[in-house]
């Protein structure tokens, strides 16, 4: 198992099933000591993770840690200034996103997240403009999946409530079938029970077999539906373990998780 106490900047694996450091075959994503940043600005430092196929792990820690900038590097909205983002093997750092949607990873950001002024139909269909098939039968399993889209199909996007919001971007980033999810803050701006449906619908997301990155800011939450979790800190990996691990760990509560 990982050691939750490693300092900062220290390469921290996370233990899967079995309290076995993932094998390289079952790590679908890896960012392996990156820095990145804005312009001049260096936000990520030496940062390392990994994600296991069909896993859920959840980025946590306090504003300005890096944890959004994370997922823009991974998705190629940020190039790696050094380090490798590598997925099934293949480094991608630096890759425009439209070619990394095209290897399989998808991305929900935090704000402007779906078309306003379209249909749920119509964004959707968006969500597949790479794909050169039939759009017809991965849309229709959506709605079988996520019912509340199919009742407001011919809605506009800017209708639906702030949960409801969350889920058709969920929806429109699967329209790729992706093996890989990053998600940014999905109960930002939120209300308890509806967070707690937002919740349910990024597990719902899992059970498609489809990885998921996700930086929560309600971390005690982030972390109870996930498998693994880390803990960024000044643009760093500070605590890295099983999920349930961070939130038995004493000084990762005191510090991170409002005691």
């Amino acid at each position: 198992m990982s050691d939750p106490t490693a300092p900062a900047g220290t390469d921290v694996p996370v233990a899967t099933d079995g309290g076995d450091t993932a094998d390289a075959e079952e790590t679908i994503l890896s960012v392996e000591h990156v820095d990145s940043g804005y312009g001049d600005v260096q936000v990520l430092d030496d940062l390392s993770l990994s994600l296991s196929a069909g896993e859920v792990a959840c980025l946590i820690g306090p504003n300005g840690a890096g944890k959004s900038t994370v997922l823009k590097t991974v998705f190629g909205l940020l190039r790696p200034w050094s380090g490798h983002v590598r997925y099934r093997g293949d480094d991608i750092g630096g890759l425009a996103p439209e070619e990394i949607v095209r290897e399989g990873i998808g991305y929900v950001p935090q704000t402007e997240n779906v078309f306003g002024n379209l249909t749920i139909e119509e964004n959707l269909r968006m969500g597949g403009v790479a794909r050169d098939d039939d759009l017809g039968p991965v849309i229709d399993e959506l709605y079988d999946r996520f019912p509340i889209l199919t009742e407001k199909r011919n809605a506009k996007a800017r209708t639906l409530s702030g949960g409801q919001r969350q889920v058709l971007a969920f929806a429109r980033a699967l329209v790729m079938e992706p093996d890989v999810l990053l998600i940014d803050e999905p109960s930002a701006g939120l209300a308890p029970n509806t967070a707690d449906e937002v919740f349910e619908d990024v597990l719902a997301v899992n059970d498609l077999g489809t990885a998921i990155l996700m930086v929560e800011q309600n971390a005690r939450k982030g972390l109870s539906i996930s498998d693994s979790g880390y803990v960024l800190d000044q643009g760093t990996v500070a605590y890295a373990d099983e999920a349930d691990a961070l939130l038995d760990n004493p000084e990762v509560s005191r510090l991170y998780l409002g005691g």
